[in-house]
């Protein structure tokens, strides 16, 4: 039983996660567009504009058992877009981003440690049988 209402928080975490960093792309706007490498500085607007739409519709998605699949496939592609980012990090070496000191260790945690939990995270969400939605879904 423990273990089942866990998964349900961290299915819930998900859906948060993304549908708030979606959001914090229109918030905050200048919080990500320092960290698209130079070599998309012509799109970064829409960049930005497009990562925040995607993560707040693939959060949704995240809801319907029919559409938990498709929306964890594309957290995962979404996820692999943005390594040139993690990679730009770490050749921009050492810098501050709004309150946080980036740091090439922490840039290379990112990369190696972080981009796969998310990514291991979204595909269990694939799998996760969440009964509360049983009733509207």
């Amino acid at each position: 039983m423990r273990i089942k209402i866990l998964q349900q928080i961290l299915f819930f975490i998900l859906i948060a996660f993304y549908i708030f960093a979606g959001y914090n792309h229109f918030a905050s706007p200048s919080f990500y567009l320092p960290i698209i490498p130079p070599y998309l500085s012509n799109w970064a607007n829409e960049i930005n504009l497009l990562s925040g739409i995607l993560e707040i519709i693939l959060g949704i998605l995240l809801i319907p058992k029919s559409t938990r699949p498709y929306a964890a496939k594309g957290i995962i592609i979404l996820l692999i877009l943005f390594i040139p980012s993690h990679i730009y990090f770490i050749q921009k070496g050492s810098f501050t981003l709004g309150a946080i000191e980036i740091t090439p260790t922490l840039s290379w945690f990112r990369l190696l440690i972080g981009q796969p939990i998310l990514m291991l995270w979204a595909w269990w969400a694939s799998k996760v049988d969440i009964q509360i939605f049983k009733k509207f879904f």
